[in-house]
C-alpha cells in the first residue's frame, strides 16, 4: 500500500510540473460546460418537459457528474502506454502492473478534485444546488462504480492489444459508448420509447448513470447498488483473465 500511495502521489505532482496555468484550459472547459448544461436542462424542464425527475433533482445530477467526472467514468493511461513503449517496462518494478495503473490513474485525479471540483461545489451551493446525497448509499455506489470501471478500461486496454496500432480508435469508440450508455452525459431516465427499463440492466449502467442517480434520489438505491455488485463479480474476473492471456501477446513501439 505505501508503495501504491508514493505511485498516486508522484503522479498527482507529475501533473503540477508546469504549473497549475497549465491545468487552466481543462478547468475552464468544464466549468463552461457545466454552466451550458444547467442552463439547458433548467431551460428544459422550466418548460413542462416530463424528464422523470424534478428541476432540482436535474441539477443536482448535472452538477455531480461534472465534480465528479473522471471518477464516474475512469480512463487510465493502459492504451497509451502501450502504445508508447511504457507497458513493457513496468514489469521491472516492485509492484504489479495493474497496481501501477490503478494508483498512477488516482494520484492523477487529485489536481483535478482540488482547481476544479472543490471551487465549483462551493458555487453549485452558493446558487442553491442540493449537494446531499438522497441515499446513504452513495459512497458504496460511487466505489462501486469506480472499480467497474478500472475492469471495463482493462478489458478495453486488452481490446488495444488485441487490435495492435488502433488505440486511437478504440478510444473513441469507448467514449462513444461511454457517453450513450453510462448515462453521465444523458441520464438513462431520459432514453425514449421505453429503452431507459432496458438499457438500466446493461453494464455501462451501473457505471457513472448509477451512483448519480443515487446521489439525486432517482433511482432505488438497493437494486442500483445490487446491480453494481452483480456487475463487478461478472466483469472482474474476465477483465483479469484476459488480461492475464493478452499479456503473451503484447506488442508495443519499441517492444
Amino acid at each position: 500500500m505505501k508503495k501504491m500511495l508514493k505511485t498516486a502521489r508522484m503522479s498527482a505532482l507529475e501533473l503540477l510540473n508546469n504549473g497549475v496555468i497549465y491545468l487552466l484550459p481543462d478547468i475552464l472547459i468544464k466549468a463552461f460546460t457545466l454552466t451550458a448544461l444547467l442552463f439547458l436542462w433548467r431551460t428544459v424542464l422550466s418548460s413542462g418537459a416530463d424528464a422523470g425527475m424534478s428541476v432540482a433533482q436535474m441539477m443536482t445530477y448535472t452538477t455531480v457528474s461534472a465534480l465528479l467526472s473522471e471518477q464516474l467514468n475512469v480512463k487510465t493511461a493502459a492504451s497509451g502506454w502501450l502504445s508508447e513503449g511504457v507497458l513493457l517496462k513496468l514489469y521491472g518494478r516492485p509492484l504489479p502492473v495493474l497496481a501501477q495503473l490503478f494508483a498512477q490513474t488516482a494520484g492523477g485525479w487529485v489536481p483535478a478534485l482540488l482547481l476544479f471540483s472543490l471551487p465549483a461545489a462551493l458555487a453549485a451551493l452558493a446558487l442553491g444546488v442540493t449537494l446531499v446525497p438522497a441515499s446513504p448509499l452513495f459512497p458504496l455506489s460511487l466505489a462501486l462504480c469506480i472499480s467497474l470501471g478500472f475492469a471495463v478500461d482493462v478489458l478495453f486496454a486488452c481490446l488495444s492489444i488485441k487490435m495492435r496500432n488502433m488505440s486511437w480508435l478504440i478510444d473513441r469508440l469507448r467514449a462513444a459508448i461511454a457517453a450513450v450508455l453510462s448515462g453521465t452525459v444523458i441520464p438513462i431516465q431520459l432514453l425514449p420509447f421505453g429503452m431507459d427499463k432496458a438499457m438500466r440492466y446493461q453494464p455501462f449502467a451501473s457505471l457513472g448513470g448509477a451512483p448519480l442517480s443515487v446521489f439525486a434520489g432517482t433511482a432505488d438505491a438497493g437494486e442500483t447498488v445490487a446491480l453494481q455488485a452483480l456487475w463487478n463479480l461478472i466483469v472482474w474476473p474476465a477483465a483479469l483473465l484476459i488480461w492475464k492471456k493478452s499479456q503473451e501477446g503484447m506488442v508495443s513501439y519499441g517492444g
